[in-house]
């Protein structure tokens, strides 16, 4: 039988909005700054402190690695817990692991940070995820715009980042560890956040699971069999897309892009992540399957690929733009999946699943890219591997199906 029809409810009011943007704030801290902010600072910790590009990678996998901690805890905490907590919870954690960040010049100590770091945002992410799910479901006319609204507020915290870190790093360039200031800087951005996120976490988490109509011809629990190309999809999106969004900037570096044109491409970068919400909302909203996964993932390959094919100024530009364009989108289209598949008591253990995967295949991803620029070919061969992890990623998304039995 076909998926229960919708019952009608209004539109989204003008709380309704501003509650989906002051949520979007926790995916501003939890990816935008906790995890991309780290990308800018790369090239000068980098010279600073002697490191290979596979330690330079290896902190974004000690990062990921931390997400998947995270990911893998966050629903036993839900369960005692609540959304609402965890997100200003996480959020604040991950503001004094940020801070802390800034006092160490051990590479140990840093993996150590950037694990911690990782831990925090996952909770935040996922619970964010979990409330934006509920918001779409309460206003199931604007549900796709809702969830891209959400993790489009990455680009707000990549958008700070661009701007605040290169100023930062030119500005502390004559001190003997410069960089230090960026991550306190950075800490206080998180700590706004943690103050903005409290208002949507207590209102929402007052709220009641979303009841669902009876959902005879699909599953009422979340099994990993049922998504399982679409979890494949996912987890090659997690080794692909972050090797891009570590090393960019150091391949454009080291190819001699002024600091000034850097925070340029970041920021439209970033302003292409708040713009995606709008984009693929129909898509999102349209297809129950795994097809907006897998027509995603495959853009951002194209995306991906360019840096390593050219140096020309304006495709660079169209690289970041397209790949911000996209790249949070697919996340939002794994949220999507879930909630047009499952009913909403199944949600968070849906989300953390893929949460989950999502947090291994950046594990991989960062390390292997890394390991790859120090040979022959440098970050520009590590960047086609990424790519071509994307658009294996997207083969197998298009291989999930919706989960509605006829």
């Amino acid at each position: 039988m076909a998926p229960p029809s919708q019952p009608a409810l209004p539109s989204v009011d003008a709380r309704g909005w501003c509650l989906a943007l002051a949520l979007s704030v926790g995916a501003a801290v939890s990816l935008g700054i906790t995890r991309f902010a780290y990308g800018l600072l790369l090239p000068a910790m980098r010279t600073n402190l002697g490191w290979t590009y596979t330690l330079a990678g290896a902190m974004n996998t000690a990062n990921a690695l931390g997400y998947f901690i995270g990911a893998l805890l966050t629903p036993r905490l839900l369960r005692s817990r609540g959304p609402g907590e965890l997100l200003w919870g996480g959020a604040l954690l991950a503001t004094v692991f940020m801070a802390l960040s800034g006092f160490f010049t051990d590479a140990n100590a840093l993996l150590v940070q950037r694990l911690l770091a990782g831990i925090a945002s996952a909770l935040v992410f996922v619970a964010g995820g979990l409330l934006a799910a509920r918001l779409g479901a309460r206003y199931p006319r604007h549900g796709g715009l809702l969830l891209g609204i959400y993790y489009g507020g990455t680009g707000l915290g990549i958008v700070a980042s661009a701007l605040l870190v290169p100023w930062l790093l030119e500005r502390f360039a004559g001190q003997a560890h410069g960089w230090q200031w960026s991550w306190w800087a950075l800490a206080l951005i998180c700590a706004a956040g943690t103050a903005v996120m409290l208002w949507p976490a207590r209102v929402m988490s007052a709220w009641a699971l979303p009841q669902a109509q009876a959902a005879a011809g699909g599953p009422q629990q979340f099994h990993w069999a049922d998504f399982r190309f679409g979890l494949a999809g996912y987890t090659l999106f997690g080794v692909g897309y972050i090797g891009y969004m570590t090393f960019v900037v150091a391949l454009l570096r080291s190819q001699g892009t002024s600091a000034a044109a850097v925070t340029v491409f970041y920021a439209l970068l970033g302003v292409a992540v708040m713009a995606s919400s709008r984009i693929w909302a129909r898509l999102l909203d349209k297809h129950h399957d795994g097809r907006p996964l897998a027509t995603l993932n495959a853009l951002l390959g194209v995306a991906t690929i360019l840096p390593a094919l050219t140096q020309w100024w304006p495709v660079v530009l169209v690289s970041g733009l397209l790949f911000g364009a996209v790249f949070l989108s697919v996340v939002a289209s794994t949220t999507a999946l879930v909630r047009h598949n499952l009913p909403p008591a199944a949600w968070a253990a849906g989300i953390s699943a893929f949460t989950t995967v999502f947090a291994a295949g950046q594990i991989v991803g960062p390390t292997v890219v890394g390991w790859i620029a120090d040979g022959p070919g440098g970050l520009a061969r590590g960047l086609v591997f990424s790519a071509c992890a994307l658009w294996v990623g997207s083969a197998l998304g298009l291989r999930q199906k919706a989960l509605w039995r006829s």
